[in-house]
Order: structure tokens, then sequence, then C-alpha cells
């Protein structure tokens, strides 16, 4: 298990499409295990594998990592379906977009279909916390990002503000 480097904006990998995975086996779970410890080393809840530089479709999320507690949850080939129409506004953050919130409206409640870590299916409802953070996630798959739902002012400010965070972050590590 190894922390990978998060990709931020405007890294044009983070614009791909991934792509589905033909089987879950150990190089797989190598990957989900590595993307849990990234995940975790920067203090966030969901990644996808495109955001460390992997454009397939798998997704780690961990709900309870907030709270000081592991509940690390696997996602391979997601698919999203039944959204609700209620849209619940949440304010959303992203690994690969640094120092930026902003609110997006979502469905507050979603079905989704899955392979487990084990390569088993599973389909089960996202409700509340949990469907805006897998419909953010699966967002990552098809080459969107959280500020892709924002005007293009806010778009152009979100990108700005993240590539003066790494500048920064360069010049201090170099230090």
């Amino acid at each position: 298990m190894a922390v990978r480097e998060i990709l931020t904006v405007p890294n044009p990998v983070l614009k791909q499409k991934s792509e589905p995975v033909d089987i879950v086996d150990e190089e797989l779970r190598s990957l989900m295990d590595d993307m849990l410890d990234s995940m975790y080393a920067a203090d966030g809840i969901g990644l996808a594998a495109v955001q460390i530089g992997v454009p397939k479709r798998v997704i780690v999320m961990d709900l309870d990592w907030g709270k000081g507690e592991r509940n690390p949850r696997y996602f391979v080939n997601p698919v999203l379906s039944d959204p609700s129409d209620n849209k619940l506004p949440y304010e959303e953050g992203c690994l690969s977009v640094p120092t930026y919130f902003d609110e997006v409206e979502r469905p507050d409640r979603i079905r989704i279909d899955y392979l487990d870590y084990d390569g088993k299916p599973q389909t089960e409802i996202a409700e509340g916390m949990f469907a805006v953070c897998i419909q953010h996630e699966m967002d990552h798959l098809e080459g969107v990002l959280f500020i892709d739902h924002l005007s293009r002012l806010k778009r152009q400010r979100a990108v700005q503000k993240v590539k003066k965070f790494v500048k920064t972050r360069e010049q201090d590590d170099a230090a």
C-alpha cells in the first residue's frame, strides 16, 4: 500500500473518461488500497482512480473518516440510476480542487449497482451525504469536476485559487 499523488486542476487527465474494469483481481485490490491510503493521507472522504492518474472506473469512499472511524467502501464499475426528483444542495469540496468549496445541487437519493472489493455484484440505494458523495465521485469517472457544475466565472476562480495554492505548496516543499 502506498500514498500516491492526487492530481489537481487543471491537469488534463482529470477530464478523461474512465474505462471499465475487466476483472477484480489482486492488482486492482492493490490499486484500491493505494487509493484509500492516498485519500486518508489527504484527509478526504472519497476518491476516484482517475484522481491519482489511473482512468479506471473505480471509487473508494469512507464517510465515517471525518468522525475518526474507518469504514472503507469500494465501488468498481459503478452505475447510477433512478435518481430522486428531490435535489439536495450541499457545499462540496474536492481533493483535486484543494482549498475551494461551493454549493452543488444533486438528487438526494439514487440507486447504485457496482462490484465490491471482492468483485461481487452489489445494489443499494444511496441517500443524503452518501448520495451526494457517490454522485460527486461518479462525475470524476466521466471527466467532470464539481466545479463544472458552477458558472464559468466561479470555475475560473477555483482553478486560479488551486494554481496559487499548488505553487505556494511547491515553494514551501523546496525550501
